[in-house]
């Protein structure tokens, strides 16, 4: 396998709500992967088979064990505890650094997200648009290859919208940790996609409808009958 991971015919059945139907991709290093469908048609699930916390039902997953991952939630968990110590934890748990460590590299990554004057600040008394960065900021701090995200932004006004979405360009750019960061995200929002992913994957009652680059799936048939098919996109989203 040349990839950070690979899905090879999985099935994953809730019940009798069979939510993936024989999806068969490969995640390579480097690559931002956008996947979009209307709601229920798998996008969540998926991310969650790519990061390992729903086990399929049919079907194998093979991963790259020394690839680390991390993933962002569309309503981040915060503890009831400082933005600084919401970071610094994670560092502490995962990475077994003693705790004034934890603390410095977890300032750091809020530096990073932009969130340095809110260190001290109960992380729940943060705006939805804090809570998503201070969320990117937990992820970066432990390094991972592959940075998961479902609807990042969905519930986000316009200007968080746009904060997310650079942080997001900035952890993908080769820079200090590397090779550029491996993104696959949710997004109800074509322009978002447009914007930042290099590959689309388009999902439709849990099975795989089209897997392209970027460039193709705008450019040619499947943007239409997409739009057409799908209530994903609200008037101006493509902008």
């Amino acid at each position: 396998m040349s990839g950070l991971v690979q899905l090879s015919a999985v099935g994953v059945r809730f019940g009798r709500l069979q939510a993936l139907q024989d999806i068969s991709l490969k995640v390579s290093a480097g690559e931002r992967l956008a996947l979009i469908g209307a709601n229920g048609s798998g996008k969540s699930t998926l991310l969650r088979v790519l990061h390992g916390l729903v086990r399929p039902d049919s079907g194998s997953v093979l991963r790259d064990v020394a690839a680390r991952q991390a993933m962002l939630f569309q309503r981040p968990h915060m503890l009831r505890a400082s933005a600084l110590a919401n970071v610094a934890l994670g560092l502490w748990l995962q990475q077994g650094l003693r705790w004034r460590e934890a603390r410095r590299q977890a300032l750091r990554a809020l530096e990073r997200v932009g969130l340095a004057e809110e260190a001290q600040r109960n992380a729940r008394a943060l705006s939805g648009g804090q809570q998503q960065r201070l969320a990117l900021a937990r992820a970066w701090a432990v390094r991972p290859d592959m940075l998961l995200l479902d609807e990042p932004t969905a519930s986000l006004d316009p200007h968080a919208k746009r904060e997310v979405e650079a942080l997001m360009a900035e952890f993908a750019r080769p820079g200090e940790l590397g090779g550029a960061m491996t993104l696959v995200f949710a997004s109800h929002n074509l322009g978002q996609v447009k914007r930042l992913a290099t590959r689309v994957v388009y999902l439709e009652h849990g099975r795989v409808l089209a897997d392209l680059p970027v460039h193709e799936f705008f450019n040619g048939p499947t943007l239409g009958a997409v739009s057409r098919e799908a209530d994903l996109f609200v008037k101006g989203e493509l902008a």
